[in-house]
């Protein structure tokens, strides 16, 4: 016992004794009320072996459960960090062509805009001279440029989202024809600073001035006041002109080149073997002594007025020296530049030229779109109103790219197909039809009763198999419709010639059973008179046989036998009337 109280003194060994155990070590009676054998005491004194095995699979346990508490936590640590805000991703910039020439560097005035507020514009300049161009269907344009900048030549291929078109597309003068370019980004479905459908209209002359002849001829001479001009489609037309001196203008050309002055006839024939060579079409215009020549130029909703006067003494204004100031913007010039921003679909960019003569007399010679110079001291100015209108366009272009027609509510709208039984009318055997019973009636199936010729006479059926309504429901017109079933009935078993009377019969019907008795048969009687042999002569035997089938049609509504016996008799007497008064 001395060697069990030091062993329980030991604070590791108790520690390792199960708790069962421990607790009965504890017990005071423990030595005397339960007495075991040595060999039992020592079994029991004998401390447990540690669980090697069990302890080492915990700690494996315990080391797992840490490692994946770790891996949890670092987990939700990423999934936090995650959640918080991204910062944006860069948007694709939107690529803009410019073409003009180098003497303007069109990407400062582009610089800090962007598209819609999201997109930034990447600016590429170059003249029509340095472009080529390939377009697809599905793939759109893809543009290579090579241009000169500081002297290194810059190669470059790109697919542009907009183009702004500050250049001739084409020009006899210089020799210069680019509207094949102007073909391939409308090929590939490119859109611009004027319309690409605009530029290509504006590639000739005359058919710009075509345009004229339609606003003067819809505003009148004092509103729209024209230069009156002759269209040659060559050399061979030109004989002579009623008035001289004459403007003569040769095919397609700008800034004053191919015009010539000309003063008597033998000048002018002289003009007209030059336009032989030229192998071009030329204009003619009475010439107009100018005070001082006009423009009037709309970019956008921003309106400019100028006077140009010639200091050098040179009948075109624009050639040598001259004097530029800026008038005031009138209401007539308004409408001028209004009404040319609408030809070809709208001119967003667009500039009028008139002459203002000394007899104070105006005279509209011709109208510029988008690729007209820009003059006077607001240069920059209208620089900055052309980038601001192509970043509105771009805008435009984006968000109507962007709103698609909701699954829900299709655009357009899809138009439902029509019935043709909403759309055709009833058919031709329920127009003599009478309208049902209301609701509530007895129905009969209508297959149930098949026609019949010589069976008895049987209630009519409505279309929906429904009783019959009463005389009074049917309308006069209903009842004499020549394609009702009872009178197609009632001619059923005759001769031609009596179903053909057979739609003739006396409107004095009699009513039909109430509903719910039994149509009445008809008597031996009856059925005598109607075995009787007709008349020898052809037009009575028609009357006769005529009225025993109205007499049977008849007697098919008849109520009672009675009624339909004086309906008999009645109509015999008709019948035997008319014999003998033949």
């Amino acid at each position: 016992m001395n060697f069990l109280r030091r062993r329980l003194s030991d604070s590791s060994f108790v520690a390792n004794l199960p708790n069962g155990y421990m607790m009965d070590l504890q017990r005071p009676d423990s030595s005397t009320s339960s007495p075991v054998s040595p060999a039992m005491e020592r079994k029991h004194l004998q401390p447990p072996q540690p669980p090697h095995s069990s302890s080492t699979g915990s700690s494996i346990f315990s080391s797992i459960s840490s490692a994946m508490k770790q891996t949890t936590q670092a987990a939700a640590g990423l999934m936090d960090h995650s959640a918080g805000p991204t910062p944006p991703m860069a948007q694709k910039p939107k690529i803009l062509l410019v073409i003009d020439d180098a003497h303007t560097d069109w990407a400062k005035y582009f610089q800090g805009k962007k598209v819609n507020g999201e997109f930034d514009i990447r600016v590429e300049q170059a003249e029509f001279s340095e472009l080529n161009l390939a377009a697809y269907v599905m793939g759109g344009c893809m543009v290579d440029m090579q241009v000169m900048r500081n002297g290194t030549k810059v190669v470059r291929s790109f697919k542009p989202d907009f183009v702004l078109i500050r250049q001739h597309a084409y020009s006899m003068a210089l020799g210069e024809d680019f509207r094949s370019l102007i073909i391939g980004l409308q090929y590939g479905g490119i859109h611009s600073v004027n319309s690409l459908y605009s530029i290509y209209n504006f590639c000739s002359k005359p058919w710009v001035f075509s345009q004229l002849i339609k606003i003067f001829d819809s505003l009148g001479p004092e509103k729209f006041p024209l230069v009156e001009q002759t269209f040659f489609p060559s050399h061979k037309q030109m004989l002579t002109t009623p008035n001289f001196p004459v403007v003569v203008k040769l095919g397609h050309a700008h800034a004053g080149m191919g015009k010539v002055k000309v003063e008597n006839q033998h000048d002018f024939r002289d003009m007209a073997s030059i336009v032989a060579m030229a192998k071009t079409y030329a204009t003619t215009e009475p010439f107009i002594d100018s005070k001082y020549d006009i423009r009037i130029q709309k970019i956008g909703s921003n309106y400019k007025a100028y006077m140009r006067t010639s200091i050098s003494g040179n009948w075109k204004a624009n050639t040598g020296s001259a004097m530029l100031e800026q008038i005031a913007m009138t209401e007539r010039y308004r409408l001028w530049a209004d009404a040319c921003a609408e030809m070809f679909g709208g001119l967003d960019i667009c500039a009028v030229k008139a002459v203002h003569s000394k007899d104070g007399k105006d005279y509209i010679i011709e109208v510029m779109d988008s690729s007209m110079p820009l003059i006077g001291e607001h240069i920059e100015e209208d620089r900055q109103l052309i980038a601001d209108l192509v970043v509105s366009k771009m805008t435009q272009l984006v968000m109507s790219a962007g709103s698609t027609p909701s699954p829900l509510r299709p655009w357009p709208p899809q138009v439902q197909p029509v019935s043709m039984k909403s759309q055709t009318g009833p058919p031709l055997g329920q127009l003599s039809q009478p309208r049902p019973p209301p609701q509530g009636g007895p129905r009969q199936p209508q297959a149930s009763q098949p026609p019949r010729t010589n069976a008895p006479p049987q209630q009519r059926l409505s279309p929906q198999g429904q009783q019959p309504q009463s005389p009074q429901s049917t309308s006069p017109q209903q009842q004499r419709s020549p394609g009702s079933p009872q009178q197609v009935r009632s001619a059923a078993g005759s001769s031609p010639v009596q179903a053909s009377k057979a739609g003739a019969f006396s409107p004095q019907q009699p009513r039909p059973p109430a509903q719910g008795r039994a149509p009445s048969q008809p008597s031996p009687t009856e059925m005598s008179k109607q075995q009787t042999t007709p008349h020898p002569h052809l037009n009575k035997s028609q009357s006769l046989t005529n009225s025993f089938s109205i007499s049977e049609s008849s007697q098919r509504g008849n109520a009672t036998e009675d009624e339909a016996k004086a309906e008999t008799i009645r109509n015999l007497r008709k019948s035997f009337a008319s014999l003998f008064s033949d």
